[in-house]
């Protein structure tokens, strides 16, 4: 199989997008190893459905064959050699009609197939990757975006939360599908090895929402040099690594699709526009990280990829803020960031009246403006404030 991968990342991308005439499709990939039956006849019987057989060639040449062929295509397509196309309107109908010729799967159960609603969204049947989304900010886009008819990938060092969250998503009764993939976004390899089991249970990659990030707070001679790598490892190097890798793949698939955008965004904070006291090592890597948007965005934009920032405000009833261990209140107490505070609570007030809106910040604050970033089609390299009217653009 390893010989094939590189074929089939760059074939599969391609042929879920030429096979989207109407609507963007889901394409799922199983290789040999894991059929049950190779046989085409066999597979076509036991499918109910035609398949239809390419010969192993390169990449160039079964790409073109496919758009040559493409009225004659049904949902399967078989490359000999390396294995099985499913190709559909939603993952759990392709998935439901593979369980009768794939081999065990272990204890990943499939809900079962539900038709396709009529009325469609800006983030139906997307295939969506929420780094740091086994908690948090991310666990909350994750749900919304969910009930929104996204396809939710959840990449975390998280094991435990990740699965979890994907095994409750996946309770629901949807036509969408969630999938947990153990990743650490400071390690490349890890990255291209997540985004590469996307691509062969999805079939590509629609939005890359760069959310992982971690803050240790104190003051210059509080902070240990060793802590303040670790937030810009996470906070800005992950960025890079997640829009190096999920730019490959989208790439290819915008290629083949026409009047296809595919978007990434980074979910920054407020405090990227504006300094933060004794909290510079996540200020910088926030900083850098808008940086970064713009210059991808510039890079980017030819192959139809928009970059985009959310800036969120205080999300306090998250654990970032109100872990009672290693939250921000508790960091900021113990740093001395707000003058006078004797407790947490004390901290939690000062942080809610510096807000014009009277409130924090909530996920479905920052899932409007995803939605908005998705939608529009003219706008990249932005960085959008969700503060409630805290930091306000100049």
């Amino acid at each position: 199989m390893d010989q094939y991968k590189e074929k089939i990342l760059n074939v599969l991308p391609a042929i879920r997008m030429i096979m989207s005439d109407q609507t963007t499709k889901v394409a799922i990939f199983v290789p040999l190893s894991q059929l049950q039956v190779t046989d085409p006849a066999e597979l076509s019987a036991r499918i109910g459905r035609s398949v239809s057989v390419f010969k192993n060639r390169s990449s160039d040449e079964i790409i073109q064959e496919v758009i040559k062929m493409r009225k004659d295509i049904g949902e399967y397509l078989f490359i000999e050699e390396m294995g099985l196309i499913g190709i559909g309107v939603n993952k759990s109908k392709i998935e439901q009609k593979l369980i009768v010729i794939r081999k065990s799967r272990g204890d990943r159960e499939l809900p079962e197939s539900v038709p396709v609603p009529q009325i469609k969204k800006t983030i139906y049947n997307k295939i969506v990757m929420i780094t740091g989304g086994a908690q948090g900010f991310g666990e909350g886009i994750a749900r919304n975006l969910f009930k929104l008819g996204a396809n939710i990938i959840i990449g975390d060092i998280n094991e435990e939360g990740g699965m979890a969250l994907v095994k409750d998503l996946n309770a629901h009764k949807t036509p969408n599908r969630a999938l947990f993939v153990k990743m650490d976004v400071t390690d490349p390899a890890s990255v291209d090895a997540a985004v590469t089991e996307v691509i062969f249970e999805y079939g590509g990659m629609d939005l890359m929402i760069s959310n992982a990030g971690i803050l240790r707070a104190g003051s210059l001679e509080e902070m240990d040099p060793d802590e303040f790598m670790m937030v810009t490892r996470v906070n800005y190097t992950g960025f890079f690594h997640c829009t190096r890798s999920a730019s490959r793949v989208m790439k290819v698939q915008n290629r083949y699709g026409t009047d296809h955008y595919s978007d990434i965004i980074q979910i920054n904070s407020k405090s990227g526009l504006q300094g933060s006291k004794k909290n510079f090592a996540y200020a910088g890597g926030k900083f850098g990280g808008i940086g970064l948007v713009q210059s991808f965005a510039l890079e980017l934009i030819p192959d139809r990829i928009k970059v985009n920032a959310i800036c969120p405000g205080n999300y306090f009833e998250g654990p970032l803020w109100s872990d009672p261990d290693n939250g921000l209140f508790v960091q900021y107490l113990k740093a001395g960031k707000v003058p006078g505070a004797k407790t947490i609570a004390d901290v939690k007030k000062h942080y809610e009246s510096m807000v014009p809106a009277g409130r924090g910040c909530k996920p479905a604050d920052v899932v409007k403006a995803i939605l908005y970033v998705i939608d529009q089609e003219y706008e990249t390299g932005q960085a959008i404030p969700v503060t409630g009217g805290q930091v306000m653009l100049r």
